[in-house]
């Protein structure tokens, strides 16, 4: 079994912080190394703990945990952090994705799921919560000529984006396809680029609307 997940929860209200934290160590996957609702108290604690994962709130006074997130990165305290919040507005969704979020979660999913996603999120994957999936093709949606910038990807960028469908990490793509996690991350920046997408879970979706099925783990590379 391999080792808890570390995690520092950032939340303003004690008693979620300190029921969310009983109920993710109850899993036995995940090991809650910090607690904090202060923002100059969650820059000390993530210098301190440098933990696996961070989980923060989305509004959180005197500023929006996006700030915080956004300052934090600023002074190279960088680490996966997944939003969870009440807000299922698509624009927060938005706001935090370009922020650099590692995913975005909401408080009314069940704990087995935001295990599950602070397990992926420790990975190297992105995740959002089941009920803004839609939403997030809603902001894809909103952007125009999608179909012909596919058309601009080389064979290996959509064979890559076939695999960023499904979630997958950049090392478990770079050992699916036999080339190396530094070639994997560089096919990534340059699909991003070419496709005016600002994170792999745009890159996701864009991918699922263009039906680019990733193959199975034991299956062939082919990219469509």
């Amino acid at each position: 079994m391999s080792d808890p997940v570390n995690v520092v929860l950032v939340d303003d209200h004690t008693l979620f912080r300190k029921g969310l934290a009983e109920l993710l160590e109850h899993s036995g996957l995940v090991r809650v190394i910090g607690m904090t609702g202060d923002h100059e108290e969650t820059r000390i604690k993530l210098g301190e703990l440098k933990p696996d994962v961070v989980i923060m709130d989305l509004h959180m006074p005197p500023e929006d945990g996006i700030t915080l997130m956004t300052r934090l990165r600023a002074e190279g305290l960088v680490f996966p952090t997944l939003i969870l919040t009440v807000s299922d507005a698509q624009e927060d969704m938005a706001a935090a994705l370009r922020a650099g979020a590692q995913g975005y979660l909401l408080k009314n999913m069940e704990p087995s799921e935001v295990v599950d996603a602070i397990q992926r999120a420790a990975r190297g994957e992105t995740v959002v919560a089941p009920q803004m999936t839609a939403k997030l093709v809603n902001l894809l949606d909103a952007k125009q000529g999608r179909q012909n910038l596919l058309d601009q990807l080389t064979q290996r960028e959509q064979q890559i984006l076939s695999y960023l469908a499904r979630g997958e990490s950049n090392k478990s793509i770079a050992r699916a396809l036999g080339i190396s996690h530094d070639t994997v991350k560089l096919h990534v920046r340059n699909i991003l680029a070419k496709l005016n997408l600002t994170s792999r879970v745009e890159a996701a979706v864009f991918a699922v609307e263009q039906r680019l099925l990733p193959p199975r783990p034991a299956g062939g590379s082919k990219g469509q």
